[in-house]
């Protein structure tokens, strides 16, 4: 069993700042890409932001030159730096990871967090 743990969400102010970590644990062989979705209330879920095994990284053009992903393989932990941060960002934030165990190769969610940006 695979799981994943979000944490570091809340309630910023527009311009602040706030990090995400994503956690993950159980029977894992080994990580690959790694990424940030979220959804706002009435939208569809939306990538915001993943990252491979060897560190390359794509964003969502909406938080391009704001967000940065990264992770730490010892931890088996991503992480999502919010900077700047806009009322149109509020959403709730899923981790995803494409994690293999002994057994097979599959996608896993976390259980999300809330972000709210607003004064």
């Amino acid at each position: 069993q695979v799981q994943l743990v979000e944490s570091g969400g809340g309630l910023v102010q527009p311009g602040g700042s706030l990090r995400l970590s994503c956690a993950a644990s159980g029977s894992i062989f080994s990580i690959y890409t790694m990424g940030w979705y979220r959804q706002a209330p009435g939208k569809q879920r939306e990538l915001v932001a993943r990252i491979s095994s060897g560190g390359s990284t794509n964003y969502a053009d909406s938080v391009k030159g704001r967000f940065t992903i990264s992770r730490d393989n010892a931890k088996n932990t991503v992480y999502l730096q919010m900077n700047s941060l806009k009322p149109e960002d509020t959403a709730v934030y899923y981790c995803k990871g494409t994690i293999a165990t002994l057994s097979v190769i599959d996608d896993y969610w976390g259980q999300g967090t809330q972000v709210t940006v607003s004064s």
